[in-house]
């Protein structure tokens, strides 16, 4: 049969390698045209069988829409090689993320790219088109970091904003990532909970997470959660698992976080804040102090004329300080619960705070002032 093959083919041989040559010497006149057909061949949606029920429809077409705006990104670190001393860039993990704006603004997880010192970073984009990107800021407190890059704006395909305040149990949503590396991976779930908390590497807490059976490898930290109208409501950030990957449980920083804090990072919100310096969480603990210490007050700042002293030793060796426990009634048991609070906040705000100083409790109203 194999030899049948070749008598019959040398027909259709020699018409099939002039096609090839012809292509071929088109490309080489025309590159333009050829790479234009290639273009359109690849952004080409494939046609929908028939007989596909409604949410099978609307999950293929929710991926269409919003993997355009999902990108890949990969973080690498420059180390020097001690014998060519050439300088090399070493990859060091891949996650992924979102476009937020045309103005080249990416938005993922902060855990995605701080891993170390002297990191630059890569964006490939959904058209395929890879772009060097530069860390813009991040807020490890609620996982987040935002990125930029320089691309034509026909690349760059925000991401619809939903609103993560009126999600409901039991409703569909989908995750867009780049597990293990593999491009543009879709799963499906529905929302397990709502209201979790979960702790970040900086010792914060995350509240009003999203709780989801969506499949959340590694990898697709950063990308988008979306409901079925294709919006997004919230950032995959971790799973819950003893071996890393996806047991059916996974979590989202809800999109109403991600309003707030982005704008921040990219400066076209300012953020409001006492003017104080505090100790770390552990030294409160150490101490056996209800609160968060306050270690240096800002000379000048709202916190210094309403009277809040930085901590010091006296001469017998006693230390003195003044420790936050409340703000506008709300309880402050450390930083993430002083950060939760001042986060709702704006510059100019008025806040009544509830401190403790050598045992005894103090109120004092402070105008919070913009910070950096």
């Amino acid at each position: 049969m194999h030899h049948s093959l070749r008598i019959r083919n040398p027909r259709i041989r020699p018409l099939q390698l002039g096609v090839r040559s012809l292509f071929l010497l088109v490309a080489l006149a025309f590159p333009g045209a050829c790479s234009s057909q290639q273009a359109e061949t690849r952004n080409e949606e494939s046609p929908l069988p028939s007989g596909l029920l409604e949410d099978e429809r609307n999950t293929i077409a929710v991926f269409r829409k919003a993997s355009h705006s999902v990108v890949f990104i990969t973080t690498k670190q420059r180390q020097m090689n001690l014998f060519t001393l050439n300088v090399q860039e070493i990859p060091l993990g891949s996650g992924s993320g979102f476009v937020w704006d045309q103005e080249g603004h990416v938005v993922t997880n902060y855990h995605v790219v701080a891993q170390g010192d002297r990191l630059t970073f890569s964006v490939t984009l959904g058209d395929g088109t890879t772009v060097d990107a530069e860390l813009v800021g991040a807020v490890p407190q609620k996982d987040l970091a935002v990125l930029k890059i320089d691309a034509p704006r026909s690349s760059l395909v925000p991401i619809e904003l939903g609103n993560s305040d009126q999600l409901v149990v039991g409703q569909k949503v989908l995750a867009i990532g780049n597990p293990f590396g593999l491009d543009h991976t879709l799963t499906t779930g529905i929302i397990s909970a709502l209201g979790r908390e979960m702790q970040t590497g900086m010792g914060t807490t995350i509240r009003d997470v999203i709780q989801t059976d969506a499949s959340i490898n590694p990898g697709n930290s950063g990308g988008p959660l979306l409901d079925s109208a294709g919006r997004l409501i919230g950032v995959n950030t971790a799973i819950q698992s003893p071996t890393g990957s996806s047991v059916g449980i996974g979590f989202a920083v809800p999109v109403a976080t991600v309003k707030r804090v982005v704008p921040q990072i990219i400066g076209k919100v300012k953020r409001a804040g006492l003017g104080v310096q505090l100790a770390a969480d552990s030294q409160s603990r150490r101490w056996g102090v209800r609160g968060v210490i306050v270690a240096d007050v800002r000379a000048g700042s709202p916190a210094d004329r309403a009277g809040l002293q930085s901590a010091y030793v006296d001469r017998n060796g006693g230390v003195h300080f003044d420790a936050i426990v409340a703000i506008d009634g709300h309880e402050i048991e450390g930083y993430g619960d002083l950060y939760d609070v001042l986060d709702q906040r704006k510059p100019g705000d008025r806040v009544t705070v509830r401190f403790v100083r050598d045992r005894r409790e103090r109120e004092v109203d402070i105008v919070l002032q913009e910070i950096e």
